[in-house]
């Protein structure tokens, strides 16, 4: 079983003795109890819920005090055993070395980097346990420098800049019996060592012969083992254990932490977009289309995060390619967009500046979005990668275009622009679940690995691009569209909404161009992401296969349980007051690193 517990429960988990008992809390007995034995071998994720969490509150706001009193005695009194026992335990873990041994790593299971721990009995429970200075100390006899922060390598600075504390990582291995778990994680509350996340898988089963099953326990903490309360944390925890090991951090790919460390990926564009390699683009041979797309580049380059988004004068030939499209599409958005389309529409109709004769300001758009969902606009000069452009909708940043299509073909472009941008995907984000829909793919793919990138980048595709979802009208079910590669493709619009299901015979009607005249009728597949994250799909056609989900709050919640189910490096929790990203284990971010890092 896994069990995630985040840090707004964590002094209920303190108090977990007396609590779990009132609140009967059966998730965490269940794994003392068999509950956790998955005969498959496999893991299984299940989430802290407010059901039970509110319980444990209740309890632990009526027992708060007299617990304060019990805790303040208990530490107090030198008779009491447990903590004659503790002190015991955590002096002879303080003796032994005064600081003169240096920190050794082995690796467990051939795999899984550890802080070696000394089992001589005159030796602590790891070396420099006792050295409580924060950065280098002296090695007299080898004339080397011991850093003590080697388990958080990084974390010390990184810690300050987002506002959280140093964490370790413990792998704990224990022999399943009634109360185990209890008498675990009272050593917790004892030192006031705070539990970030709680993850167990079974190591083995019981068997006839009376063998007992054994479990590992993944434990994230705050505090650094040179920190006084945890190692006698460990001293406590080490006779109780099968096995005790500290962690070292977990090497995942760079992700931003703060919403100003977009700046970063910001400029780190593909190909298209910027330079127009490509000579079957409209504007490749047009040296004033060139200019114009320079410029832009050059202002959306310059952007950080903190200033407002630049104010564009767009010019009377762009304005005229925008009043096109709008033309084109007005009518079908009426027949075939979602609800929670139409009413962003008309609101930023009346707050953006949304009209058929002028193109919102995007600055305008973003405050707009703010107010309505927490989503705000970013400019960029073109493609990002995957992982970036996912990144940012983490922190409810949506990258976007400012360029526009080439005049001569305003009805087609190679790559998205701010007819794609504005007319598709900005009302969109209005909506709060599909706000949220769009946060949980991003808030997935921090420090994701590259298959995981590709399944969610896939699951965006044939969702945020290219959704449709049920909607009812005199009681029959008519297919809407909710991706922004529909709602600003009036040729592939009504293509998979409408009742013509023959291209041929939607591009003759509306003059469509021909790229797309070849294609089959499409496929529409009920909403699973996890058929969608392995759907392959086209780019320069008409999708051959759409998945339709009964109501976008559907889509959100199929996607939240697919992003759960996702062998995810850590928990991730988007912080809208700080704009920051809170993570429930330590990890170095060491793969991808951005270059202006690099440089630094």
């Amino acid at each position: 079983m896994r069990l995630l517990v985040t840090s707004s429960l964590s002094e209920p988990i303190r108090l977990l003795g007396r609590a779990a008992k009132a609140a009967r809390w059966t998730t965490a007995t269940a794994i003392t109890n068999g509950l956790a034995n998955d005969n498959a071998g496999r893991r299984f994720s299940t989430s802290v819920k407010q059901d039970w969490s509110s319980n444990i509150m209740e309890s632990y706001h009526d027992s708060f005090p007299k617990q304060q009193a019990k805790r303040q005695h208990r530490r107090q009194d030198p008779n009491d055993a447990a903590n004659m026992a503790s002190r015991s335990m955590s002096d002879h873990s303080y003796t032994s070395h005064s600081g003169k041994g240096r920190e050794q790593w082995t690796v467990f299971e051939g795999k899984i980097p550890v802080l070696h721990q000394p089992q001589h009995e005159n030796e602590g429970i790891f070396a420099a346990a006792s050295t409580k200075h924060s950065g280098a100390t002296s090695n007299k006899d080898t004339g080397s420098a011991s850093d003590t922060s080697l388990i958080h390598k990084g974390a010390s600075s990184e810690s300050n800049l987002y506002g959280t504390v140093p964490r370790t990582s413990l792998l704990m291995q224990l022999t399943d019996r009634v109360g185990i778990l209890h008498d675990v994680l009272r050593w917790f509350w004892k030192f006031d060592v705070n539990i970030c996340r709680i993850e167990s898988r079974p190591v083995s089963v019981g068997t006839p012969t009376g063998q007992l099953r054994t479990f590992d326990f993944f434990v994230d903490m705050e505090g650094s083992p040179s920190d006084d309360n945890v190692s006698r944390l460990l001293a406590a925890l080490r006779p109780m254990t099968d096995k005790l090991l500290v962690l070292d951090e977990k090497k995942v790919h760079w992700f931003p932490r703060h919403i100003s460390e977009l700046d970063l990926v910001a400029n780190r564009t593909l190909d298209a977009g910027v330079d127009l390699i490509s000579e079957d683009h409209p504007g490749f041979h047009d040296p004033v289309y060139r200019r114009r797309r320079a410029s832009l580049t050059e202002t959306a380059l310059n952007h950080r995060w903190d200033q407002p988004i630049p104010r564009i004068e767009y010019t009377k030939d762009e304005i005229n390619v925008w009043s096109t499209v709008w033309d084109r599409m007005e009518d079908l958005w009426k027949q075939f967009a979602c609800a929670e389309y139409l009413q962003a529409l008309e609101l930023m109709k009346q707050h953006c500046g949304y009209q058929k004769d002028n193109i919102p300001q995007q600055e305008d758009i973003s405050q707009f979005l703010l107010r309505r969902s927490g989503f705000r606009m970013r400019p960029v000069a073109g493609l990002l990668s995957s992982r970036d452009f996912l990144n940012g909708l983490a922190f409810r940043v949506f990258f976007s275009t400012q360029y526009i299509r080439h005049s001569s073909r305003p009805l087609y472009t190679p790559e998205p622009d701010i007819c794609h941008e504005l007319l598709g995907h900005a009302p969109m984000l209005a909506d709060r679940s599909f706000a949220d829909f769009s946060q949980e793919i991003g808030l997935a793919s921090l420090g994701a690995s590259d298959d995981d990138i590709d399944r969610l980048a896939h699951c965006y595709w044939h969702s945020v691009e290219f959704g449709l979802c049920k909607e009812y009208e005199n009681g029959q079910v008519k297919r809407k569209a909710y991706g922004a590669g529909l709602l600003s493709s009036f040729g592939e619009l009504e293509y998979a909404c409408g009742s013509t299901s023959d291209p041929k015979v939607v591009a003759a009607n509306k003059g469509e161009d021909s790229a797309s005249l070849n294609q089959a009728p499409p496929t529409v597949k009920p909403w699973d992401p996890d058929v969608a994250s392995r759907q392959e799909f086209p780019i320069t056609t008409y999708q051959p296969i759409y998945f339709i989900a009964e109501s976008l709050e559907d889509a959100k919640q199929k996607m939240r349980q697919f992003c759960e189910d996702l062998p995810r490096p850590f928990f991730a929790l988007h912080n809208a007051q700080t704009d920051t990203v809170h993570i429930d284990r330590p990890v170095a971010r060491t793969k991808g690193i951005p270059d202006p890092l690099k440089a630094s």
